[in-house]
């Protein structure tokens, strides 16, 4: 009787266990069910479009986890979709701006039958045809930004006709966001990724790849070792054809509503066999140099002679209760030819002043550039800051106010130590003290009477950030919005700078912004169905609607452009 009782008593519990599954499982049918409608309703409002209308318009308005590509004909850049959290509402686009670097003005084009609205999707260009634009996947958010929905759709725009098409074709990656995708020669090639609901998330490694002849998806399936599951990594194709990975976002549950996240430094080789056949093969690579620090949410673009350039990104120590880390703004270079590292670092006068430091001479610390080294800024990351776990674990409610986002980041003098690493490998280590930081990561000013050009640097630089856009046409580099974090209060940025990555010399801001002009509203519980959709519609109708953003994440796997960000911690998974 008794083992007869156990064995009842277990398959009870089976029972119950499977009876939760089988809720949670029509909980989250109902919830994609619902942001499907959502996402519907937004194409019928689309659907009333029926000719190319282009406006010149303000720049667009403050965003992330969107994509910035350079037109491959003309001297424009294309901004399309991305996401904004206001505090309370999470709002995603489908806009799409050109930017006409020549005349320095922005134009909003709306199309017939655009994609559904999304963040952190990714687009290539190719040059086929007059120019197209190829966007895979990405996610959409419900107002309250509790519930995500992964697109695995396919679409082009056609830049010499201006028109969308949806490229249905069996047998693609499934939906996600937080991945990457790169054109190699007639192919576009996808990696990773995840995928959220509200029972469970999943990271990718598979590899896909997408003719663009045949218009088929086909699975790739290297040999080797490749990199586990991750989103918002570095993907790029080297001058020999071959694929580099890098880094990433992954998390994994601990134990019970409870995960643990990886920020990934580690770097592979994704290369077509010689014996051909379609074969590919993974091979780990270990580059030299002045390695960037592990970190999530980081911007990537190609820059001249083939080198990967890598922006900024976010470094957490994440704890059980929430996250902290640093923003950063610094530059790096990745030159696949001699697998080295190279920290950029901005022309300067005598002594390579670090840039930001020009107008307090308590903290004109100088390096000296080695033989063959380039030189590392010292300051080029915000104040370390409390971060908020975004899905999942909400923090307490309000926001930062006017005075608390001032004094956000303000902090005791610290100790910098940084590595360099010379060309015969030798590491060489440097220390300062730092003076306190003022608000929002800045250094504080003083009377000093010396400027940016009594010293000889230059006066602005981007300030540290993730999840920003990044784009290179002709050698210089343009820098669209991101985001950071102070306090309680996410930032969301619609700044544009460029740098002339031939001459290294100075930051040119093309678009300023006031981040503590940002509207910020504090959480509330209680919301109406009317506000959701209207917060949820972004670039709508209204110039409202456009104010309105999505709500600050857990990070995750950058992206990029999430992981999210690509991703349920903060968004740089994307």
């Amino acid at each position: 009787m008794g083992k007869k009782g156990k064995k009842e008593k277990g398959r009870g519990a089976e029972k119950t266990a499977a009876k939760m599954e089988k809720k949670m499982s029509k909980r989250s049918r109902k919830e994609e069910e619902d942001l499907e409608a959502l996402i519907a309703h937004f194409q019928a409002l689309d659907a009333r479009k029926t000719r190319i209308v282009e406006t010149p318009c303000s720049p667009p308005s403050p965003r992330l986890n969107a994509s910035l590509s350079a037109h491959p004909e003309k001297e424009e850049l294309i901004l399309f979709g991305g996401e904004y959290f206001n505090g309370q509402k999470t709002s995603l686009y489908n806009e799409l701006y050109t930017y006409s670097i020549r005349k320095d003005a922005w134009t909003k084009v709306e199309i017939p039958n655009p994609p559904p609205r999304r963040c952190a999707h990714q687009a290539v260009v190719v040059p086929q045809g007059g120019g197209q634009l190829w966007i895979f996947g990405g996610e959409f958010a419900s107002p309250d930004g509790e519930q995500f929905y992964h697109y695995r759709d396919l679409w082009v725009l056609h830049l010499a006709t201006k028109t969308w098409e949806q490229v249905r074709s069996p047998g693609g990656p499934s939906g996600r966001s937080g991945h990457r995708m790169v054109a190699w020669k007639r192919q576009l090639i996808l990696f990773g990724g995840f995928h959220e609901s509200t029972r469970d998330y999943i990271y990718y490694n598979d590899l896909y790849a997408f003719n663009l002849d045949t218009f088929t998806w086909s699975r790739l399936s290297p040999s080797g070792t490749g990199p586990t599951p991750r989103s918002g990594c570095l993907m790029t194709v080297t001058a020999q054809g071959s694929i580099i990975i890098y880094g990433g976002y992954s998390k994994q549950r601990v134990r019970k509503d409870v995960d643990r996240g990886t920020q990934h430094s580690d770097m592979f080789l994704f290369k077509a066999q010689k014996s051909g056949g379609g074969r590919w093969a993974w091979t780990r690579v270990k580059p030299s140099g002045a390695k960037p620090t592990p970190r999530s949410g980081f911007s990537v673009a190609v820059a001249p002679n083939h080198q990967t350039l890598l922006f900024g990104g976010v470094c957490d120590d994440e704890e059980e209760e929430g996250l902290e880390g640093h923003f950063l703004s610094d530059l790096h270079f990745y030159d696949p030819v001699r697998s080295r590292w190279l920290a950029g670092q901005l022309k300067q006068g005598p002594g390579r002043l670090c840039p930001c430091c020009w107008h307090q001479p308590e903290r004109r610390g100088t390096v000296a550039a080695l033989p063959g080294m380039t030189s590392l800024g010292l300051h080029q990351q915000g104040p370390k800051v409390k971060r908020r776990r975004r899905r999942g674990k909400k923090g307490e409610p309000g926001g930062a106010s006017k005075e608390e986002l001032k004094g956000a980041g303000a902090q005791e003098p610290l100790q910098v130590v940084r590595e360099l690493v010379a060309e015969d490998g030798t590491m060489v280590t440097i220390q300062q003290g730092l003076a306190a930081l003022g608000p929002l990561g800045q250094p504080e000013s003083d009377d000093s009477d010396d400027g940016p050009n009594e010293a000889g640097v230059p006066a602005v630089e981007p300030s540290p950030r993730s999840s920003a856009m990044l784009a290179v046409k002709h050698g210089r580099l343009y820098l669209y919005g991101g985001m950071f974090e102070a306090g309680d209060r996410q930032v969301t940025l619609s700044d544009l700078y460029c740098l002339d990555l031939h001459k290294m010399e100075e930051w040119t801001v093309l678009v300023e912004m006031d981040p503590e002009s940002q509207e910020w509203l504090e959480e509330t519980d209680s919301e109406e169905d009317s506000d959701e959709v209207k917060g949820a519609e972004g670039g709508g109708e209204s110039d409202e609607d456009e104010d309105s953003g999505e709500e600050a994440r857990e990070q995750r796997p950058s992206a990029a452009p999430g992981e999210p960000f690509a991703d349920s911690l903060p968004r740089t998974e994307q």
